[in-house]
């Protein structure tokens, strides 16, 4: 018995929709054709090109909302869940406390470094640098 695996090309991931609530936050029950749009999902696979690029902070396993308009859906399961989407569909990602400190010290060592790289002695320079 062979696994068939899903893996993403291009500037897409493939996530598993979350299951439809059928009662509000404030505990009210929705009668059965009332239709709320499902748009959390888990990742459960991100293409290499996604993976490998720093300006797509997501891995396998995130929770994530996105836009639900641009869905692929794969009939790989009988429930049918598994979604391919692309990477611009996703809107916003979940995540922790720690998470969100990781990823603020990252961006404050990054400015850090920018603006190192835009400081310059004047001892630097030269007078030929400004010769015609």
């Amino acid at each position: 018995m062979t696994l068939d695996i899903i893996e993403p090309v291009g500037l897409r991931v493939l996530i598993r929709k979350d299951d439809e609530r059928r009662t509000t936050k404030g505990g009210i029950h929705l009668p059965d054709d009332a239709k709320i749009p499902v748009i959390t999902g888990r990742i459960v696979a991100i293409s290499a090109q996604v993976e490998n690029d720093p300006d797509y902070p997501l891995s396998k396993y995130d929770k994530v909302i996105l836009d639900p308009r641009n869905v692929i859906p794969v009939d790989f399961e009988q429930d049918n869940k598994l979604f391919v989407i692309p990477i611009d569909d996703i809107v916003a990602v979940y995540r922790h406390g720690d998470a969100a400190e990781t990823i603020d010290s990252a961006k404050k060592d990054a400015e850090a470094q920018d603006e190192s790289e835009l400081r310059f002695d004047e001892d630097d320079l030269d007078e030929d640098d400004f010769e015609a």
